[in-house]
């Protein structure tokens, strides 16, 4: 049965466990969360010594994760038998291992808890053992969230532990750290663990605790740029000229690629409505007006010049164009570039 990583969380916290989970996707956090809580919560420390197995899929075979989940459990009246990084397991793709994890399947033995952290991939749902696992088993496929869909879960993330976020705070930690939930969350753990009362966690606070300067990174690099507002764009790469280790190069033509190819959909949309290109460009609303702008300083024809120019970048800064830029100075070339 498919399920949603919140109600799987809401069954395994009223103590309600299924005895076999398949979690799987691209996302790992929430497939972290479930695995983790069931490797926390299912056994009382005194039986975890006996009854709690973890196996790493790179080390095993469907066999042998099989022999394990048929052990009964000793003075406990369950056991758990977790495989991190699934996904690994030897011979997890083929028909014969598949065959005999569908017989297991169908009659999986009620003591035991088994748990499939298949990480940083789906699993091909075109298969006859991915059906099974649907009749049988607790699936959760756990899927990147879009970047327009990172502030609300930020919300929802602080709203669980009984504390608030401003938007805006929201907003910057969604720029600075992107789509990377593990990330966020830990992020937004190291600010609270300064506070002991509820708190509303500020764009004030995100910048001292989460490290972000809010004049120099690559998100107020990026705005600059959108507006051809040359003197701050020059202020911000010379911070970094300054500042080379907290500035790497290569995440800075990340975020900046991104960007120019997303304005390759604003100027291929003829509706260019809040609504409709927050949905296109898969951003908030929050972010739109800077998408508009930035189209209209810079044409379609420059967009595919600039796109050009920063592939051309990325290869120099990785050593394989026959070239030896510093990055420094190699970041200021492409600014210009960029900008003019």
């Amino acid at each position: 049965m498919a399920k949603a990583t919140s109600a799987v969380l809401s069954d395994l916290r009223q103590n309600k466990f299924a005895p076999v989970y398949f979690l799987h996707g691209e996302e790992s956090y929430n497939i972290d969360l479930i695995s983790d809580y069931i490797e926390a919560n299912a056994l009382d420390e005194s039986a975890k010594g006996f009854n709690q197995i973890v196996l790493y899929g790179k080390d095993v075979e469907v066999r042998d994760v099989l022999t394990q989940a048929r052990r009964f459990p000793m003075m406990s009246e369950r056991q758990t038998v977790i495989v991190k990084e699934a996904q690994e397991i030897k011979d997890l793709n083929k028909e014969g291992a598949q065959a005999v994890l569908e017989e297991y399947l169908n009659n999986p033995l009620a003591s035991t808890i088994l748990v499939f952290s298949h990480k940083h991939k789906t699993f091909d749902k075109r298969k006859k053992l991915a059906k099974i696992l649907e009749k049988t088993s607790i699936v959760v496929e756990s899927k990147k969230l879009y970047d327009n869909q990172i502030p609300d879960w930020t919300k929802s993330f602080v709203a669980e532990k009984g504390h608030q976020i401003e938007d805006k705070a929201a907003y910057m930690i969604s720029e600075f750290i992107g789509n990377n939930l593990e990330r966020i969350s830990n992020e937004i753990e190291k600010i609270l663990i300064n506070f002991k009362e509820p708190v509303m966690i500020t764009s004030q606070l995100v910048q001292k605790y989460v490290g972000i300067n809010k004049d120099y990174n690559s998100f107020e690099l990026q705005k600059a740029i959108a507006i051809r507002n040359v003197l701050k764009a020059n202020q911000i790469i010379n911070y970094f000229g300054e500042n080379p280790k907290g500035n790497p190069i290569l995440p800075i033509i990340a975020v900046l690629y991104s960007f120019f190819s997303k304005l390759l959909i604003v100027h291929q949309q003829t509706d260019k409505s809040d609504k409709i290109l927050a949905s296109k460009l898969r951003v908030n609303p929050f972010f739109v007006k800077e998408y508009v702008t930035a189209g209209r300083n810079y044409p379609l024809s420059k967009v595919v010049k600039n796109i050009r120019h920063l592939r051309d970048a990325d290869l120099a800064s990785k050593g394989v164009m026959a070239i030896n830029i510093p990055p420094g100075r190699l970041l200021k070339e492409l600014v210009f570039k960029l900008m003019h």
